[in-house]
């Protein structure tokens, strides 16, 4: 493998409910979603040497993996909170190979867990700072002044973005475990009601409750656990960093960088990916996403959607739990988690055939951060 001295693996994943959960507090999911993922692993929380995690986006405690760890029982050897938005996830793991290749740690467990819709939304609705006055109220009119720009670049119409929104519910409509089941039509789509245009209500992501988490080692250590691994194969990162606005392209994110990173670590490409697990706030990101990855030209994302090429069955599938969407609108932890299990074939009637390599992209901020990691079989 380029990129990396040793193999690294995930061994472990696990969730907690989707949706309005209000008998689970914001610990609560990270410490439960962290026992399942051990659990998944068939190890105990005694294994564990390090905990990692993104802060929760409703409230940004401090010294939060500490916190985890404590009410895990269990004292870390490597432990932090990395704060990429929507991108830490992967990040974590970064971090957490660099941690195993060191020696410092045997198995590390990275968590995301958050309450915002039972507990409070403040983040979620306020002013970003001094744009509010310009009408810059929360992500979707940042995101949406995006679409409409990637609208007059290129063409892409509302149609297109439909799309998405279809697909990924269809995929959902598989998943017990997501919030939203039920398929949706165009006429659905049509129907919703505007939120910042060119947005409707299903071109945006819910505001959920719920955590997830896995299990990091090396293959080494893997090789003792029952479940076959999945193998950590490449990681890439690139972030914009400044306000979108600032930015000379409004239609690019970090995925060019962040996808070559990775591919050039794993000694792949776009033909060599089986499906896809794409970061999807709002329904114009995953077009500017694939087309960054190169799989397909810069501004034909929306046409990638049609005919029903993302579909389980299709050319690419994308997004096969429904992602931010339809599954839950946590931030990208349960990408990875879906990534696992369809490596491991356990999607049921949502698994994709012989899926042997994913992707999974991961974004935070309005475009400001991009992580993308390859995941396989090994």
């Amino acid at each position: 493998m380029k990129g990396f001295e040793g193999r690294y693996c995930i061994v472990g994943v696990g969730q907690t409910p989707y949706g309005k959960v209000p008998e689970i507090s914001q610990l609560g999911h990270n410490v439960l979603a962290i026992r399942n993922a051990i659990e998944d692993a068939g190890l105990t929380t005694n294994d564990i040497d390090g905990i990692l995690t993104k802060a929760p986006t409703s409230t940004f405690p401090m010294l939060w993996a500490p916190k985890v760890a404590e009410a895990l029982k269990i004292t870390p050897k490597v432990t932090g909170t990395l704060d990429q938005a929507g991108a830490s996830n992967i990040g974590l793991i970064q971090y957490a190979i660099s941690a195993l290749a060191m020696g410092q740690a045997n198995y590390i467990a990275i968590s995301y867990g958050d309450n915002p819709r039972s507990g409070t939304r403040a983040s979620y609705s306020r002013p970003r700072g001094d744009d509010a006055i310009a009408g810059l109220f929360g992500a979707p009119s940042s995101y949406a002044m995006i679409a409409r720009r990637h609208m007059y670049e290129y063409g892409t119409t509302h149609d297109q973005l439909a799309n998405v929104a279809i697909a990924h519910r269809h995929h959902a409509s598989m998943n017990p475990n997501a919030v939203f089941q039920e398929p949706i039509t165009r006429e659905d789509y049509e129907n919703s009601r505007f939120v910042a245009e060119p947005f409707r209500l299903l071109d945006c992501c819910p505001v959920s409750d719920g955590g997830a988490a896995y299990i990091i080692t090396t293959e080494e250590r893997a090789k003792d656990l029952e479940k076959e691994p999945v193998y950590i194969e490449g990681i890439g990162q690139g972030h914009p960093s400044w306000d979108f606005f600032r930015r000379d392209d409004l239609t690019r994110s970090g995925a060019a960088i962040s996808g070559e990173a990775a591919f050039q670590n794993a000694g792949l490409g776009p033909k060599d990916i089986d499906f896809c697990e794409i970061y999807d706030c709002f329904t114009v990101v995953p077009l500017i996403t694939l087309e960054e990855y190169g799989f397909c030209k810069k501004g034909e994302g929306g046409a990638f959607y049609e005919d029903q090429r993302t579909h389980i069955g299709g050319e690419l599938p994308v997004n096969t739990s429904g992602g931010l969407l339809s599954e839950t609108g946590m931030p990208g932890t349960q990408l990875v988690v879906e990534a696992v299990r369809q490596i491991r074939g356990e999607g049921g009637p949502r698994q994709v055939k012989n899926a042997e390599v994913g992707l999974v992209s991961q974004q935070g901020g309005i475009m400001t951060t991009h992580a993308t990691m390859i995941v396989s079989k090994g």
